[in-house]
């Protein structure tokens, strides 16, 4: 059985997330946005952060693949669902669990300014730099995590530990 060391705990995600709302609430102030949800990992994220916005806002997923059952990248990246909403125009925040190598997201935002949104920023819980790859630029960072392989609170490892309330390292 893989240890478990602690990294965030849940009063710690709690205020992290309530913080992270205030300053996206303070800055869409008097305008709609649209919160894209990166599946599977940012739903858990997602849910609480949407719960504290004091915005209005819509929701909609795109999925990624770029992991399948490893713990890297592969370094290629598909789109596997598409978004419904119309973005064009509009103000779009995509939500994301982690940032590990940045390649997701430099292939997401790269096919969301396609679809004409008036603008893309980034939403991510944690921000791993350990293994960036892209020059991303996350506008709104819950935590800076230097290493490890993180699980729990959305993130999986070949879709396990998702349930977990707060977030670990996995040590495989």
């Amino acid at each position: 059985m893989p240890d478990l060391i602690p990294v965030l705990s849940r009063a710690e995600l709690e205020s992290t997330v309530s913080d992270l709302a205030q300053r996206i609430s303070h800055d869409y102030t008097n305008r709609e946005v649209i919160l894209i949800g990166v599946l599977k990992g940012s739903f858990v994220f997602l849910a609480d952060l949407v719960r504290h916005l004091t915005i209005p806002v819509k929701i909609d997923f795109v999925r990624l693949a770029s992991y399948g059952q490893k713990t890297s990248s592969c370094g290629t990246v598909c789109l596997t669902k598409e978004i419904e909403i119309d973005i064009a125009g509009k103000d779009v925040l995509v939500v994301e669990d982690i940032v590990d190598t940045g390649l997701s997201l430099d292939f997401l935002i790269g096919h969301l300014k396609t679809l004409k949104a008036r603008s893309v920023r980034i939403c991510a819980l944690i921000d791993k730099r350990e293994r960036r790859e892209c020059d991303i630029t996350v506008e709104y960072v819950g935590r800076i995590v230097a290493q490890g392989f993180l699980v729990g609170y959305g993130l999986d490892y070949a879709e396990q530990y998702r349930q977990l309330p707060a977030i670990y390292d996995l040590q495989i």
